[in-house]
C-alpha cells in the first residue's frame, strides 16, 4: 500500500509540476495564440506536436518572409506557440524552437526581457545580437545535439 501511496504523490507531483510550466509561460502562450488565430485567417496551417501548437504558412508567413533583414526570421516561439513561415522552415527549425520552448518554461514572463538584455549586451560588445544571444546559443547548441 506504502508503494502505491507514494506513486500517486509522485505523479501528482509531476503533474502539478507539468502544469505550473505552463501557467508560467503562459502569458507569452497567450500571445502567440494570438498570433497563430490571425495567421490562421490568413490560410495558415495549424497542429499540436510535443506540448506546443504549430503554426505556419499562408499569408502570414508570407508576410513574414518578406520582413527586412533585421526584424526577418524564418521561426519564432511564444511560450508553447512555435509560428514559422512555411511547414519547411518549421521542420527545419523545429528542433530549435523546442528549445526557446523549455527556455519559456524555465523563465515564463522574464524570458523577453533576458532575451533583449542578452541581445543588447552582445550589441554593446560589437558582436552580433542574434548569433550571439546566450538563448540562441544554447537553442542552436541543443538542437544540434538532438539531431547529431
Amino acid at each position: 500500500m506504502q508503494d502505491f501511496s507514494a506513486c500517486v504523490i509522485i505523479t501528482v507531483v509531476k503533474t502539478v509540476l507539468h502544469l505550473a510550466k505552463y501557467a508560467w509561460a503562459a502569458p507569452y502562450s497567450a500571445l502567440g495564440l494570438l498570433l497563430g488565430a490571425l495567421a490562421l485567417l490568413g490560410g495558415a496551417h495549424w497542429q499540436r506536436r510535443a506540448g506546443t501548437l504549430e503554426f505556419a504558412g499562408g499569408r502570414f508567413g508570407a508576410v513574414l518572409s518578406r520582413l527586412p533583414p533585421p526584424l526577418a526570421f524564418s521561426a519564432m516561439t511564444l511560450g508553447h506557440v512555435i509560428l514559422a513561415v512555411d511547414r519547411m522552415a518549421l521542420a527545419e527549425l523545429r528542433q530549435h524552437e523546442q528549445v526557446h520552448v523549455r527556455q519559456y518554461e524555465r523563465w515564463g514572463p522574464l524570458f523577453l526581457p533576458a532575451y533583449f538584455a542578452s541581445s543588447l549586451v552582445q550589441l554593446l560588445r560589437g558582436r552580433n545580437p542574434y548569433i550571439e544571444n546566450h538563448f540562441e546559443r544554447e537553442a542552436r547548441a541543443r538542437a544540434a545535439d538532438r539531431q547529431g
